[in-house]
């Protein structure tokens, strides 16, 4: 018997890939939840009691009470509706209520195939810490709610990268982890230049994904709805009153640097792929590549159109749908890429001599 299939594990790959998808869909529920200004709605974390939605009008009462004690109420939605009240309470509770089933889906296989013995040994630490990972990103939810329930009619943006970055990571660890219980154990000698360079890309993409949230957070892409240029200019009319903060939190320098992140993603991704296609390489990496200058392409076309249409719904969460799939795209990219010997590629990118 192939030493390698004793390290792998389709059922393990499969429940792993399923939790992905949650998470996912976690994410587009997450940005609608911020485009429909739903995320403060329920101002209690209960993990627990809190799976229970209001069942009758007195409990409706006391929620809608709860949230006119807040500054978004009272600031923002004064006089508010009940109604109206409830279209918002249900987006949030929905986030909320996919938390916890992600968090059933990893806990509750994870224990039964660790029982049977089905999880190869190499995965079963990785698994525990994306099982604390989990735990850890229910806590930095409530920990962003809490700061839209005092001093702000909203979450701060720092908190929300933190919370989407968190999220993100969660999601390429799954995807990673997927695919090594699918494979096997087997390791190779990967181009160094080739690994490096696919690296970047996936850190590029993140970056850009955080910087996508600090602009969510701000209400960024609800002005300078123009484009390439902001209101007619080529540079943002940045606050600097701010300081440092302004990176964070001025609207027109939050968009601007998540504009620039558009660009300097889509010049590379591009440049990789135009090289990968031209290179001495498995044909499947280089549709792999490729693939991904395609959806990258198609993400951008995106943001533009959400951007000039002032990010409505549809639109806005199509595109932080995108901008996961570039990201297991791009995570993909480079596990097949670590996963290949050196001597399938042509000489680029930093390849060793000999």
């Amino acid at each position: 018997m192939n030493r390698a299939f004793q390290h792998r594990s389709l059922a393990v790959a499969l429940w792993l890939f399923g939790v992905a998808a949650l998470v996912f869909a976690m994410v587009v529920v997450g940005g609608v939840t911020r485009l429909t200004d739903s995320g403060l709605s329920i101002t209690e974390w209960k993990p627990l009691a809190g799976a229970i939605p209001p069942l009758n009008h007195a409990d409706w009462a006391k929620e809608f009470a709860n949230y006119q004690r807040i500054p978004e109420y009272q600031q923002i939605n004064r006089g508010m509706t009940l109604d109206e009240f409830k279209g918002i309470f249900w987006w949030e509770w929905a986030h909320r209520q996919l938390g916890r089933l992600i968090g059933l889906a990893f806990a509750l296989p994870f224990l039964v195939l660790l029982v049977l013995r089905k999880i190869p040994r190499r995965l079963v630490w990785r698994c525990l810490g994306l099982l604390a990972l989990g735990g850890l990103q229910g806590a930095i939810g409530w920990w962003m709610v809490s700061s839209g329930l005092a001093d702000r009619v909203d979450v701060a943006p720092e908190r929300l990268a933190i919370h989407l970055g968190m999220a993100l990571l969660i999601f390429v660890l799954l995807v990673w982890t997927g695919l090594e219980a699918l494979s096997g154990r087997e390791r190779s000698r990967p181009p160094a230049g080739w690994a490096r360079a696919s690296a970047a890309i996936l850190a590029l993409v993140y970056v850009q994904a955080l910087l996508g949230a600090l602009v969510a957070g701000s209400d960024a892409g609800m002005v300078y709805n123009d484009w390439p240029r902001m209101n007619g200019a080529w540079l943002p009319p940045v606050d600097w009153s701010k300081g440092p903060l302004a990176f964070l939190h001025d609207q027109a320098l939050v968009q601007f640097n998540h504009r620039i992140g558009a660009y300097v993603v889509l010049i590379a991704v591009t440049l990789y792929a135009v090289r990968a296609f031209t290179a001495r390489m498995p044909e499947a990496v280089k549709a792999g590549a490729v693939g991904l200058a395609v959806l990258v392409w198609g993400q951008a076309t995106l943001g533009v159109l959400t951007l000039i249409n002032a990010v409505p719904l549809p639109l806005g969460a199509l595109h932080q749908a995108g901008a996961v799939a570039v990201l297991a795209a791009a995570t993909f990219g480079l596990w097949r890429i670590l996963r290949l010997e050196e001597r399938l590629f042509s000489p680029g990118i930093g390849s060793r001599g000999r």
